[in-house]
């Protein structure tokens, strides 16, 4: 099977041009593809897959095979895949998912190849049955959470995908090994949660470290960036424009109030093509 290796401000993923080659049993594929002593080493696996309702079809896979909604660092690396593979020659790309229609605005270099890529990741969900959280009310805004005896302030997002986010006084500080899969299973999230641990740097600026459901730790989450920047504004804490600065590196994130839809921009590169045995 041919591959490509791709990266967005760290969160890396192997993407198969699923025009060209067939992939069977995606999900097993991912969990061998991602293993990083046996396999190629990744976050998961990607499939760019022909769409009846868009330009193009996104198929992501967790490194433990399950199936994911959405993810933005992904879908602005099919934004550059597409684009510099010969695949199409526009700069505005329609993407299918699981989490609905995306659409990508893709940002040339002098060179003619896409560097920056927005997405519009549409609408913030905040109502607790459809992110999905087990509780009561119209929103699950700074409520206290109970993981591992210790008391967390979380507010709950759907950005396509859960997401649960708590605010700390350091992210250095947080053992994300430990406490990561604690709130990734925790009783009150059915489908698991993303957890985002967010640290204020000013008012403008917001610092990360995501633990992914299915992946553990990774350098970026594009999805999360969203979902934490969406509850800082819910809480006051930012505006409606921030950089969310990950250990991979930073995400540009807009909230247009107006139309409700969240914007992320940030960088796609290649890193590597190969070929592997499945």
């Amino acid at each position: 099977m041919k591959f490509t290796k791709m990266q967005g401000a760290g969160n890396d993923y192997v993407y198969v041009n699923c025009f060209e080659e067939k992939v069977e049993n995606a999900g097993e594929a991912a969990k061998f593809i991602s293993d990083r002593h046996f396999g190629i080493g990744s976050d998961g696996l990607v499939l760019i897959c022909p769409s009846d309702i868009a330009d193009f079809r996104m198929e992501m896979y967790n490194a433990d095979g399950t199936q994911a909604e959405m993810c933005g660092n992904a879908s602005r690396c099919v934004g550059k895949y597409v684009h510099d593979r010969g695949l199409t020659d526009k700069t505005t790309v329609t993407l299918e998912t699981l989490a609905g229609i995306k659409i990508l605005e893709l940002h040339l270099g002098s060179g003619g190849d896409v560097e920056t890529v927005t997405v519009n990741m549409g609408a913030p969900q905040l109502t607790p049955s459809e992110i999905p959280v087990n509780a009561e009310g119209d929103s699950f805004i700074d409520r206290e959470v109970t993981v591992d005896g210790k008391a967390y302030k979380v507010t709950c997002v759907s950005m396509g995908n859960p997401h649960a986010v708590t605010l700390v006084d350091s992210v250095d500080a947080i053992e994300i090994e430990k406490i990561g899969p604690k709130f990734e299973n925790h009783e009150i999230f059915p489908a698991r949660t993303n957890t985002e641990f967010i640290e204020l740097v000013d008012k403008n600026t917001i610092k990360m470290r995501v633990w992914e459901r299915g992946a553990g730790e990774t350098l970026a989450c594009g999805t999360g960036a969203c979902g934490a920047m969406a509850a800082c504004n819910l809480l006051g804490h930012i505006g409606d424009v921030a950089k969310v600065e990950l250990i991979g590196g930073t995400l540009e994130i807009r909230w247009d109030k107006e139309e409700n839809s969240v914007y992320m921009t940030g960088p796609a590169k290649f890193v590597f093509d190969g070929t592997i045995e499945i």
